[in-house]
């Protein structure tokens, strides 16, 4: 019995003799004294050899043991990660040159974006944004689709089981919407932004996507005040000579369009974009509803306004020859990186 208790002294006999001035002495401490086959270990698995009188004597001491280890490990580590910071500060060479850092890239939506908000910037158009989280009202029923508009099925969205009456929004119209619901007008704005749409992700469309969409409300804006915005945009934006406004249907806006730019049929890109007809759609637009104005609290008697909208997906895949939507969204290193010149 006497055997163990002297095992126990010399082994602590020996910690304090310990000379800690390494990385590799410290590791040989820990696995010695404090590894799964260390010293402590193996006086704990001898503890079924104390009389049961003298068991918790003995626990005592070998815990004390494993403390005092513990301890002088933590401090040489601590004394040793000191001294190595130091070191490499003492090593620094301030007049060395610094490291290059890796030059990153605006994603395609983002330039796509970008050029639209500043095209429409320099004619006047605020930036407004709003929620992407959305209450039914400002994104369907202020736009003049209530419950049980046909329109809706246009635009099926995902809805959060957990509070009724709020869904992902399907368009950036709820900024139109409280907008128009907090300021008197004239009114100018345009609201980029994500949204959402419950359909088939293909090369050609996604479950979420990217608009920007413009709003004008003042005394006696026509038609024509909104053709030639949107001449003015597709000239800057594509470069196209004309456009061209089809009939219709949006239950926001009456009369409705869409919108198509004269791209020709002078490549074999632009023949292969336009089904060989010259003619690109990019575009939808529309008077905005008289009734869509008294739903936010705007005279319609007196105020009159245009409203249009576009997906930023499409145009960038117009403006940068992607092939497939799905690239857009996979954060694929190899493609991005071919826009750092577009910065």
């Amino acid at each position: 019995m006497s055997d163990i208790f002297t095992k126990v002294r010399e082994a602590s006999s020996a910690l304090e003799a310990e000379q800690l001035l390494t990385p590799q002495a410290l590791e040989t401490f820990r696995i010695r004294y404090l590894g799964a086959k260390g010293l402590i270990k193996s006086l704990m698995e001898e503890m079924r050899d104390v009389p049961n009188e003298r068991k918790r004597e003995f626990g005592q001491v070998v815990n004390a043991l494993k403390q005092q280890a513990e301890t002088q490990f933590q401090a040489a580590k601590a004394a040793l990660e000191t001294q190595a910071e130091q070191s490499a500060t003492e090593q620094l060479d301030l007049t060395a040159p610094g490291e290059p850092l890796p030059l990153g890239s605006r994603h395609p939506i983002s330039i796509t974006m970008n050029r639209v908000v500043d095209i429409f910037k320099r004619i006047g158009f605020a930036v407004a944004d709003g929620p992407e989280i959305e209450h039914d009202w400002y994104n369907f029923t202020a736009m003049n689709t209530p419950e049980d508009h046909p329109a809706r099925d246009m635009q099926d969205t995902f809805y959060v089981v957990d509070a009724p009456g709020m869904l992902l929004r399907t368009h950036t119209s709820n900024v139109q919407a409280r907008v128009m619901t907090t300021r008197k007008p004239p009114i100018r704005i345009i609201a980029p932004g994500r949204v959402y749409r419950n359909e088939t992700i293909s090369a050609r469309s996604h479950a979420q996507f990217h608009q920007v969409e413009g709003l004008y409300i003042d005394e006696g804006v026509s038609f024509a005040d909104m053709k030639q915005t949107l001449l003015y945009f597709a000239r800057e934006m594509f470069g196209a000579p004309k456009i061209r406004l089809r009939p219709s249907f949006f239950p926001f806006t009456e009369p409705s369009a869409e919108m198509d730019v004269w791209l020709g049929t002078d490549t074999e890109e632009n023949c292969r974009l336009t089904k060989g007809t010259g003619w690109l759609e990019i575009l939808g637009c529309g008077m905005v509803d008289p009734q869509v104005l008294e739903n936010c609290g705007i005279d319609s008697r007196q105020y009159s306004g245009f409203a249009f909208g576009m997906g930023i997906e499409r145009q960038a895949l117009r403006l940068f020859n992607i092939p497939d939507i799905r690239l857009l969204f996979e954060n694929d290193v190899r493609m991005l990186q071919q826009f750092i010149s577009s910065l």
